[in-house]
Protein backbone atom coordinates (compact mmCIF):
# COMPACT_ATOMS: atom_id res chain seq x y z
CA UNK A 1 0.00 0.00 0.00
CA UNK A 2 1.41 3.37 -1.29
CA UNK A 3 0.81 6.88 1.17
CA UNK A 4 1.54 10.08 0.48
CA UNK A 5 2.06 12.40 3.10
CA UNK A 6 1.67 16.12 1.88
CA UNK A 7 2.76 18.57 3.50
CA UNK A 8 0.48 21.43 3.94
CA UNK A 9 1.74 25.46 2.40
CA UNK A 10 2.07 28.36 4.57
CA UNK A 11 2.33 31.72 3.76
CA UNK A 12 6.02 31.99 4.82
CA UNK A 13 6.36 28.86 2.50
CA UNK A 14 4.43 30.77 -0.04
CA UNK A 15 6.49 33.65 -0.21
CA UNK A 16 10.19 31.21 -0.39
CA UNK A 17 10.63 32.04 3.73
CA UNK A 18 12.34 29.28 5.94
CA UNK A 19 11.39 28.96 9.65
CA UNK A 20 13.61 30.63 12.22
CA UNK A 21 14.76 27.37 13.56
CA UNK A 22 14.79 25.85 9.71
CA UNK A 23 18.62 23.66 10.82
CA UNK A 24 16.38 21.84 13.55
CA UNK A 25 13.81 21.13 11.04
CA UNK A 26 15.72 20.03 8.20
CA UNK A 27 17.91 17.65 10.81
CA UNK A 28 14.63 16.33 11.92
CA UNK A 29 13.20 15.85 8.42
CA UNK A 30 16.78 13.94 7.56
CA UNK A 31 16.76 11.65 10.54
CA UNK A 32 12.91 10.88 9.70
CA UNK A 33 13.75 9.96 6.23
CA UNK A 34 16.81 8.35 6.88
CA UNK A 35 14.46 5.92 9.83
CA UNK A 36 11.94 5.34 6.44
CA UNK A 37 14.71 4.42 4.03
CA UNK A 38 16.11 2.34 6.60
CA UNK A 39 13.24 0.58 7.03
CA UNK A 40 12.53 0.48 3.50
CA UNK A 41 9.66 2.37 3.26
CA UNK A 42 10.19 5.52 1.59
CA UNK A 43 9.70 5.73 -1.99
CA UNK A 44 10.13 9.26 -2.96
CA UNK A 45 9.90 12.49 -1.10
CA UNK A 46 10.78 16.43 -1.60
CA UNK A 47 9.38 19.88 -1.34
CA UNK A 48 7.98 21.97 -3.62
CA UNK A 49 8.94 25.46 -4.64
CA UNK A 50 6.25 28.54 -4.25
CA UNK A 51 2.90 28.68 -6.51
CA UNK A 52 4.62 31.61 -7.81
CA UNK A 53 6.90 29.60 -9.74
CA UNK A 54 4.14 27.19 -10.94
CA UNK A 55 1.02 27.00 -13.21
CA UNK A 56 -2.37 25.28 -13.29
CA UNK A 57 -3.98 23.79 -16.45
CA UNK A 58 -8.00 24.94 -17.04
CA UNK A 59 -9.77 22.46 -18.54
CA UNK A 60 -13.02 23.68 -20.65
CA UNK A 61 -14.40 20.78 -23.07
CA UNK A 62 -11.68 20.77 -25.21
CA UNK A 63 -10.04 23.95 -24.09
CA UNK A 64 -7.27 24.12 -22.01
CA UNK A 65 -5.92 27.59 -20.56
CA UNK A 66 -2.47 27.90 -18.59
CA UNK A 67 -2.98 30.33 -15.20
CA UNK A 68 0.60 31.10 -14.39
CA UNK A 69 1.06 31.21 -10.48
CA UNK A 70 1.05 32.66 -8.15
CA UNK A 71 -2.14 30.87 -6.07
CA UNK A 72 -4.17 32.90 -3.65
CA UNK A 73 -5.56 30.44 -0.73
CA UNK A 74 -1.99 29.11 0.63
CA UNK A 75 -3.90 26.61 2.57
CA UNK A 76 -5.25 24.91 -0.36
CA UNK A 77 -1.33 24.37 -1.76
CA UNK A 78 1.22 21.53 -1.21
CA UNK A 79 5.01 22.47 0.45
CA UNK A 80 6.11 19.37 -0.31
CA UNK A 81 5.38 15.19 -0.12
CA UNK A 82 7.05 12.04 1.21
CA UNK A 83 5.70 8.86 -0.34
CA UNK A 84 5.89 5.48 1.46
CA UNK A 85 4.74 2.16 0.61
CA UNK A 86 3.59 -0.14 3.92
CA UNK A 87 2.12 -3.22 4.70
CA UNK A 88 -1.19 -1.45 6.11
CA UNK A 89 -2.76 1.49 6.79
CA UNK A 90 -1.96 1.06 10.63
CA UNK A 91 1.71 0.97 9.48
CA UNK A 92 1.30 3.84 7.60
CA UNK A 93 -0.12 5.61 10.21
CA UNK A 94 2.34 4.96 12.61
CA UNK A 95 5.25 6.30 10.07
CA UNK A 96 3.10 9.29 9.75
CA UNK A 97 2.35 10.26 13.96
CA UNK A 98 6.43 10.37 13.67
CA UNK A 99 6.67 12.73 11.47
CA UNK A 100 8.13 15.86 12.21
CA UNK A 101 6.10 19.31 12.26
CA UNK A 102 6.98 20.66 8.77
CA UNK A 103 6.78 24.17 9.89
CA UNK A 104 8.87 24.98 12.52
CA UNK A 105 9.01 23.41 16.53
CA UNK A 106 6.14 25.19 18.29
CA UNK A 107 4.20 26.21 15.82
CA UNK A 108 0.28 24.77 14.00
CA UNK A 109 0.97 22.70 11.43
CA UNK A 110 -1.37 19.74 9.92
CA UNK A 111 0.06 17.16 6.86
CA UNK A 112 -2.31 15.09 4.97
CA UNK A 113 -1.95 11.55 4.22
CA UNK A 114 -3.79 10.25 1.34
CA UNK A 115 -3.95 6.50 0.03
CA UNK A 116 -2.75 6.24 -4.00
CA UNK A 117 -4.66 4.21 -5.87
CA UNK A 118 -3.04 0.46 -7.32
CA UNK A 119 -3.66 -0.81 -10.44
CA UNK A 120 -5.60 -3.63 -9.03
CA UNK A 121 -8.15 -1.41 -7.48
CA UNK A 122 -9.15 -0.75 -11.20
CA UNK A 123 -9.85 -3.96 -11.74
CA UNK A 124 -13.75 -4.58 -12.73
CA UNK A 125 -13.59 -0.61 -13.92
CA UNK A 126 -10.64 -0.79 -16.64
CA UNK A 127 -10.60 -3.55 -19.09
CA UNK A 128 -7.84 -6.23 -18.39
CA UNK A 129 -5.84 -4.99 -21.34
CA UNK A 130 -5.92 -1.38 -20.27
CA UNK A 131 -4.61 -2.17 -17.00
CA UNK A 132 -1.78 -4.29 -18.34
CA UNK A 133 -0.56 -0.96 -20.77
CA UNK A 134 -0.49 1.16 -17.53
CA UNK A 135 1.33 -1.78 -15.54
CA UNK A 136 3.61 -2.26 -18.89
CA UNK A 137 4.67 1.37 -18.65
CA UNK A 138 5.71 0.54 -14.57
CA UNK A 139 2.94 1.95 -12.76
CA UNK A 140 1.46 -0.34 -9.75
Amino acid sequence: MRFMIIVKATPDSEAGRWPPDSDRMFEAMRIYHEDLAKAGVLLDGSGLHPSSKGWRIRYDGDRRTVVDGPFTESKELIAGYTLIQTRSREEALEWTRRFPNPVGFDKPAEIEVRQLYEMSDFEGIASHEEIEKFRDMGMK
